[in-house]
């Protein structure tokens, strides 16, 4: 993911903005970490570089 993009997304609970977090990043492209709700505390995760912005109950646990 680039940080330009947190330009364009928001929350999708509440349409508000998004602080990103950064646990790994190579090239100015992250790779992981996540983007949380500024209203809500909601997380999004930042897997392999995708962010994961559907809502909680919607995502699907990976097994560890």
């Amino acid at each position: 993911m680039k940080r330009d993009l947190m330009d364009i997304v928001c929350c999708p609970l509440d349409k508000q903005e998004l602080e990103l977090e950064v646990d790994e990043e190579e090239d100015g492209e992250i790779l992981a970490g996540r983007l949380v709700c500024t209203e809500c505390g909601e997380t999004y995760p930042i897997e392999d570089g995708i962010p994961n912005l559907l809502p909680p109950d919607m995502r699907e646990e990976s097994p560890a």
